[in-house]
């Protein structure tokens, strides 16, 4: 049965290799049924693997690295973190490709999308099923690889071409860390497998396990979009947008929050690293949230959005609730690819992403109406849907850990829930604005969408099993807090949440007015201008850097040396053709000459 773990991972990648060799070949109804299919059989080898496999059992498919001390084993490990996301990851993408079909279906690169895909989709199960680092690693830079592919999908607008070339830079930075992260686990204990590191995470000094957790935590910065490196992907919106729910509810952006639960021993050797986990995520959250509040592009919402919840999931797992952040990757994943799945159903109807030109559009896209507010119901965590499990427990949980980021995490869920219902106000309320014909989308796009609300509601409902679930992984505990504190803080969280919503109600229904703080609002639109700080203090030093060194010495030095010698070369050719006169007489008397310069040195005892 152990083999049922290697058909996870073969399926989408027979499926990214066929399109890529054949794709042009193929018809675009059979690319439309092969592609997800092979992603739906993964999702239910998965299945078939979360019924019938014990944890811990690992498929050894061949040595793969061995190079003096470093021994590393191609193989998938198969435990409760990997079963959860590896469900989680398949399950989802196979909603998203079903609902490409329809979203992508007049786009010339039909084929070459859906390679994209399943390449996406097979790197993040390597990545979840990877039993050590540096198998982790490959499906870490894959799932980046195809972020920088799928980002960029249209390479033709400049502004696509130069979001995917931000992600994939801006991610290298992290992935720098990364390595090195690795790099010194593995001088220290000179095995780079989870089992052999968690179980010897004590050995390393407190000292060490902060660099080593650090180093580590900033590739997933990268990875995750998590203060300072979090500035790709709002830009990573200029792919279509089953990529934005691809890459932010099921992949890549959850790979940060995995990595760390998985190595979670070696943070809570250290200590200061959880802290720094715990509190990156909520002031990410924060910020985030607060940017989310002035958007006007529908993705941008959406994209800040998720920043902010992986924020919470951080916070979650910094605070040593590993089972609660990871909880809530599970039902964001849900509620989040519902989102971009909704507002893509809104785009595709109005060709445009800019909610000031929409408006009105409850009566003619109901399914789109309905499932976008279940998700805005789930992430704003309201009680019943699914958000509201996986959010306050993370709240209880941080309470009891520090009351500073339980409140910060608190004001967020309230900022959460205006910046959803403004969105929804903006989008589905009120007069059209800039549009005449809308039309709800085909039950392609839409039976995926409503499948996704359903989970946006049930999920929630089983913490308790989830949570004893990942109990066997043995590191995995949560604080008990007195019924009356629960409920007192599950009442403060749900009493912002529908402030919240009914600001944003009074604010864009009743008064159909938007909200402009001067100097404030200029700030939150501007996004804190950290792109152009970030462009003053890297990107012009620099490119004038580069300009000058190309300038200076690629030119001056370099390249007149090359064009020098060759210089050289041609004038000594030219006073040696001289000698080239044609004539017998003068080659004769250079002959002479030799033969006389040769006796005189000969006779002098030089020669």
């Amino acid at each position: 049965m152990k083999a049922l773990l290697g058909l996870i991972i073969l399926f989408p990648a027979f499926g990214a290799l066929f399109f890529v060799l054949f794709g042009r070949l193929l018809s675009k109804k059979l690319i439309s049924w092969l592609s997800p299919s092979l992603v739906g059989l993964s999702f239910i080898a998965s299945l078939a693997s979360f019924l019938t496999l014990k944890s811990g059992s690992m498929l050894y498919l061949f040595p793969w690295l061995s190079v003096g001390n470093l021994h590393v084993d191609f193989a998938l490990l198969w435990d409760p973190l990997s079963a959860i996301m590896t469900l989680t990851v398949s399950g989802v993408a196979f909603l998203i490709h079903i609902y490409s079909v329809g979203y992508m279906g007049e786009d010339p690169g039909f084929a070459r999308y859906f390679a994209y895909l399943n390449l996406f989709t097979f790197s993040m199960l390597l990545l979840v099923l990877s039993p050590n680092l540096p198998m982790m690693f490959v499906g870490w830079e894959g799932v980046g690889l195809c972020s920088y592919l799928l980002i960029g999908f249209w390479f033709e607008k400049e502004t696509a071409a130069n979001a995917g070339k931000k992600a994939f830079i801006v991610n290298r930075i992290g992935d720098f860390g990364f390595l090195l992260g690795i790099f010194l686990l593995f001088t220290i204990l000179k095995d780079l497998n989870f089992s052999y590191i968690n179980s010897h995470a004590q050995v390393l000094s407190p000292a060490m396990a902060t660099a080593v957790a650090l180093l580590l935590f900033l590739g997933a910065t990268g990875k995750s979009a998590q203060i300072p490196l979090y500035i790709w992907l709002p830009d990573a919106m200029e792919g279509p947008t089953p990529v934005s729910a691809l890459i932010h509810a099921a992949t890549m952006v959850t790979a940060g929050v995995y990595m760390v639960s998985r190595l979670f021993p070696v943070y809570a050797r250290s200590g200061f690293a959880l802290d720094v986990v715990a509190w990156v995520g909520i002031i990410t959250a924060f910020f985030a949230a607060t940017i989310a509040l002035v958007q006007n592009d529908i993705k941008k919402v959406l994209a800040y959005s998720t920043i902010s919840q992986i924020g919470y999931m951080f916070a979650g797992v910094g605070v040593g609730a590993v089972s609660a952040g990871m909880f809530h990757l599970f039902t964001h994943a849900f509620f989040k690819s519902l989102l971009f799945l909704a507002a893509g159903s809104v785009i595709h109807a109005l060709g445009t992403q800019d909610m000031r030109k929409m408006g009105g559009l409850r009566k003619e896209m109901p399914v789109t109406f309905w499932v976008f507010l279940i998700a805005a119901l789930a992430i704003s965590g309201i009680p019943g849907f699914s958000g509201f499990f996986s959010k306050d427990e993370i709240l209880a949980q941080a309470f009891a850990k520090s009351r500073a980021i339980w409140a910060i995490g608190v004001i967020t869920a309230g900022l959460t829930a205006f910046y959803m219902f403004r969105l929804i106000f903006m989008t589905f309320y009120g007069k059209p604005k800039g549009w005449q014909h809308a039309h709800e989308s085909p039950p392609v796009m839409t039976v995926p969408m409503i499948i996704l609300a359903f989970f946006s509601v049930v999920a929630g409902w089983i913490f308790a099993a989830f949570h004893h679930f990942l109990e066997g992984l043995g590191y995995v505990r949560l604080r008990e807090l007195a019924p009356s504190a629960e409920h007192i803080l599950v009442a403060v969280s749900v009493s912002l949440a529908l402030i919240g919503i009914g600001v944003a109600w009074w604010v864009y229904v009743r008064r159909e007015r938007g909200l402009n703080f001067g100097i404030i609002y200029r700030v939150l639109a501007g996004k804190y201008y950290v792109d152009e700080f970030y462009d003053i203090l890297f990107v012009t030093p620099y490119t004038q850097g580069s300009r000058v060194i190309n300038r200076y010495f690629d030119k001056g030095i370099i390249d007149g040396a090359v064009e020098g010698s060759g210089k050289i070369t041609m004038e000594g050719g030219k006073l040696l053709s001289l000698l080239q006169t044609g004539f017998i007489k003068d080659y004769g008397l250079w002959m002479a000459a030799g033969v006389i310069l040769a006796l005189t040195l000969a006779i002098r005892g030089v020669l």
